[in-house]
């Protein structure tokens, strides 16, 4: 099995994507993920650009890295000065990284008319920066910037800077399609051309400005790349990185590439998640491979299909990548949409249930509700038909109220409700009417139900349903929710934009409750 090494600039390279902010601590804690999956290079930054990525190798350096090589990533020194001279170069030496990744131009129009300079004196400083940092000892990756760009303008030249960088010492020379704009026989072409004229290894580095990063990628390495750069999710400026979750499950599961330690491609949905909550970013459902939606089937004959033989609609095992089979139900579904989904309640044989469910559903999608993105919301519904839901607590009233008094709005919640017999009556305070709500909540119930103590809300929706009935429309507001194990969705619907808050938040807490006693998982 021939080994394919995954070099990760999700700290560089992503970090660049619009609204992408990672923190010191952020930075070293997905270092650290990526090192235990198996990652073979771990960019850290460029050193000279802010405190934080100096930082970041001081901090490096220290500790004990299983398996990454921690990379510093810079520019080729300047114009006119020396490269042990050069603050730029000088900081890539200082950051104690064993391997430094340098770039430097392909393109003879970047060379003339951004950087300045005559064609000779960039490959001079090509020549110059690598060799420099061999001879400090360290391992050197350069990457060749609009590589095939310049390659198409100007053929001659691209393999002149692509020579100096060999003649240079360079360990890799990495090919960046860095406009995005390149195709995959073009990518594969030039990767063909390089090793023709050079015995150097190659990499990729393909930006996704044509939707085609991952494409590309795979493609280099069936021309003969050994190293593909990318980024976790994708993540990185404009349109993005190669999604090197994408790359490396293509890879290992299409073709027979050896990536990551063992066990580390059944680890990549759980990586993909831990980077999007590092970044605060929201997961995108329909990301291949690990995407909540990767797995998820809705059609009645797709269901169908799937319940006998699981190949026939899914590409891979979803447990391959980490991931999980969803079955999702809505207006659309049909009976073994149900079958499939109840399964964990045991109530496949009984088809009158099965029917009254599925009418349920097309009644209430009808009123605005949508139960794929609300599973909890599901279940509670199943064991109410069911006759199993066991009711937590009874309403008697609540009430909100936002008080702006010549300062921030304050929004306080009074509830009354009866649990086992004793009647609450509490208040809450909050930034908003569901803060406020959850609050008072929480304040009712704890004491009889300690595991609420574990419950967090983590994300908020709320979608107009029937938009030209103007401020009188219909809201669905879904809310996700976690325990220390699982992550769940509710949904509530209504005209009143608090009712419809109150009755998705009702339901998050009887699920945890139900989920607790164990009653989610059988009837």
């Amino acid at each position: 099995m021939t080994a394919v090494q995954l070099y990760d600039t999700t700290l560089r390279d992503g970090a660049q994507g619009e609204g992408v902010n990672f923190s010191l601590q952020d930075k070293l804690a997905i270092a650290v993920r990526l090192d235990e999956l198996g990652f073979d290079y771990i960019e850290g930054g460029y050193p000279l650009s802010n405190p934080k990525d100096e930082e970041f190798f001081q901090r490096a350096a220290d500790m004990d890295w299983k398996h990454a090589k921690i990379t510093a990533f810079g520019m080729t020194r300047r114009k006119g000065i020396e490269a042990c001279d050069d603050v730029g170069m000088k900081a890539l030496i200082a950051s104690k990284a064993p391997v430094i990744t340098i770039v430097g131009k392909t393109w003879d129009l970047h060379v003339t008319d951004v950087l300045n300079v005559s064609l000779e004196e960039n490959l001079a400083m090509i020549r110059d920066s690598i060799a420099w940092a061999k001879s400090e000892g360290r391992e050197v990756i350069y990457d060749a910037e609009h590589c095939f760009d310049g390659w198409r303008a100007n053929p001659e030249y691209a393999l002149q800077t692509w020579q100096a960088a060999a003649d240079a010492g360079a360990d890799m020379i990495c090919m960046c399609d860095t406009n995005g704009g390149s195709l995959p026989e073009q990518i594969s072409e030039a990767v063909e051309e390089l090793q023709r004229h050079l015995s150097v290894p190659v990499g990729i580095h393909t930006h996704n400005d044509s939707e085609l990063a991952v494409a590309n990628s795979l493609a280099a390495v069936a021309a003969g790349a050994v190293q593909v750069q990318g980024t976790i999710n994708g993540i990185g400026e404009r349109c993005g990185n190669a999604d090197l979750i994408s790359v490396a499950a293509n890879l290992a599961l299409k073709l027979n590439r050896q990536v990551l330690i063992d066990g580390g491609i059944a680890r990549l949905t759980e990586l993909s998640r831990y980077v999007y909550e590092t970044a605060n970013m929201n997961f995108r459902s329909g990301q291949p491979f690990v995407g909540s939606s990767a797995f998820a089937h809705k059609g009645g004959m797709h269901v169908h299909a799937v319940s006998r033989i699981a190949h026939s609609y899914e590409h891979i095992r979803p447990e391959a990548v980490g991931n999980v089979r969803r079955i999702l139900v809505s207006e659309l579904s049909g009976r073994s949409n149900i079958m499939a989904k109840t399964t964990k309640f045991r109530i496949e044989a009984d088809r009158e249930l099965q029917t009254k469910i599925l009418t349920a559903v097309q009644d209430l999608e009808n009123e605005g509700y949508q139960f794929e993105a609300a599973e909890a919301s599901f279940d509670l519904l199943v064991m109410k038909i069911a006759g199993t839901f066991r009711k937590s607590f009874s309403l008697d009233h609540y009430r909100v109220n936002v008080l702006n008094q010549d300062r921030d709005p304050v929004t306080e919640s009074i509830i009354k409700l009866t649990v086992n017999g004793t009647v609450h009556h509490v208040v809450g305070e909050g930034d908003g009417p569901v803060n406020a709500l959850d609050t008072a909540l929480r304040k009712a119930l704890t004491d009889v139900y300690p595991g609420l103590s574990e419950m967090t809300l983590v994300d908020y929706k709320v979608r107009v349903i029937n938009s030209t009935e103007g401020t009188a429309a219909r809201v669905r507001v879904v809310i996700e929710s976690r325990d220390e194990q699982d992550v769940w969705s509710t949904v509530g619907v209504s005209e009143n934009i608090i009712e419809a808050s109150w009755i998705a938040l009702v339901d998050a807490f009887e699920y945890k409750i139900h989920k607790d006693r164990g009653l989610t998982a059988s009837a």
